[in-house]
């Protein structure tokens, strides 16, 4: 039997949400953030090769020998030695798009690509070979791109004198589908949500891949006031769509980029038909009670620690210090900005009880206040919910069985 929604709340395990004094109070003082060590790296890319994201689209063997190469934590070394096999990978398919090779070899081959160069910027393009990885990415996904099937458009709509960028796929045989705008954090970009979007399509649900504000492609950072505006300007274009309904939208924000799908069920209560808050901060993962522990102590789950997790985080802020991230943060806040118990789109809520980058309890926050809520949280998850033994498409198809309930006619 298919698992309604509607009206319910799923709760597994207990989070016990922190009182706004009590997440509004003052911090301990800032320490330096903590740092993994280069054997520790190693062995946790190893651990993930094949198997964990963002490493599961890489060879194990393959890895190996790119980690044999790397001596040092030096961002454009770990960059380069990723990159360089990403761009043989480039090459291969050259030939193979040369020698009339099949669409899916070609697409293969340019998006395995692509994934070794993504990993040569992952978490986040911080230094001059990072930069350098990214735009080779972008180069080889679209290259990907091109033999993807369904088709994959490359959509603009103007925005404040520049423009927005995204990537709108439409499954085949369905007339007129939902859209879901999708987005992740603040180092899984638009050109990651490949394996995600195909779930989706499958489900009947057309797809479109942004960039969440400070990363990519989108023109503003991630505490800009026009934030909000990106996407209800993606709204606006979806709209004008013929081969798709534009009056079923939902969106789907992970990570840093779950705070986005919260705020904009606020933004756009009519518009947006559902919004997945999936590993995201909504108060208390803005206040400086739960900031400074998971850029210095915490931040276990994130491949370089703790520091990295900042940084990657103050890149999309456009701080350059841990105290003036944790200056800006608390404005993001939806109690800050008077939203959390206004009306809302649905909400889901989707986390682990464990996860040190965002806390669950703002998922229980959220379901305290304004409309009613839906949550699933699991007690022995970790960031989004990932939990050790769980089939990895368990939470995805969680998630994408209530927004095709909430994007139902």
């Amino acid at each position: 039997m298919r698992a309604s929604f509607m009206n319910t709340v799923f709760v597994a395990g207990m989070v016990c949400a922190m009182p706004l004094a009590a997440a509004q109070s003052g911090a301990p003082s800032v320490s330096g953030a903590q740092v993994r060590s280069l054997d520790e790296v190693k062995a946790e890319v190893i651990r993930r090769a094949g198997k964990i994201n963002p490493f599961d689209n890489v060879k194990p063997e393959e890895a190996k020998q790119i980690l044999d190469q790397i001596k040092t934590l030096d961002k454009d070394e770990w960059a380069r030695e990723w990159c360089k096999v990403g761009l043989g990978y480039e090459a291969k398919g050259d030939e193979l798009v040369k020698k009339g090779a099949t669409a899916k070899e070609i697409a293969d081959t340019f998006h395995h690509g692509f994934h070794y160069c993504m990993l040569g910027r992952y978490p986040s393009p911080t230094s001059p070979g990072k930069l350098e990885s990214y735009h080779h990415s972008m180069r080889l996904f679209r290259k990907a791109a091109q033999y993807f099937d369904p088709p994959l458009q490359i959509v603009e709509t103007p925005f404040e004198g520049k423009k927005l960028l995204g990537y709108l796929q439409v499954p085949k045989g369905v007339t007129r589908p939902p859209v879901v705008i999708n987005w992740g954090g603040v180092d899984s970009w638009k050109e990651d949500r490949v394996r995600t979007v195909n779930r989706m399509m499958s489900a009947g649900l057309a797809v479109l891949s942004v960039d969440m504000p400070g990363t990519g492609e989108n023109p503003v950072l991630y505490n800009d006031p026009l934030g909000p505006k990106t996407y209800s300007t993606w709204i606006d274009y979806l709209n004008t769509r013929a081969d798709i309904d534009g009056s079923r939208i939902g969106v789907w924000g992970l990570s840093f980029g779950g705070y986005w799908a919260a705020r904009m069920a606020y933004e756009e209560p009519i518009r947006i038909k559902g919004a997945v808050f999936h590993g995201g901060n909504a108060h208390i993962g803005f206040q400086s009670s739960w900031l400074t522990p998971a850029f210095t102590t915490g931040g276990a789950t994130y491949l370089f620690g703790a520091a990295s997790l900042l940084d990657a985080r103050s890149r999309a802020m456009g701080t350059k210090t841990m105290e003036e991230f944790l200056q800006a943060a608390p404005k993001m806040s939806l109690v800050s900005l008077g939203l959390i118990d206004k009306p809302s789109a649905p909400i889901l809520g989707v986390n682990g009880k464990l996860d040190d980058q965002a806390p669950a309890a703002d998922i229980l926050l959220l379901m305290e206040h304004g409309s009613p809520k839906t949550a699933r949280i699991y007690p022995k998850g970790y960031h989004m919910g990932r939990t050790a033994g769980m089939d990895e498409s368990e939470i995805p198809n969680v998630i994408i069985g209530w927004l095709k309930e909430r994007l139902a006619k």
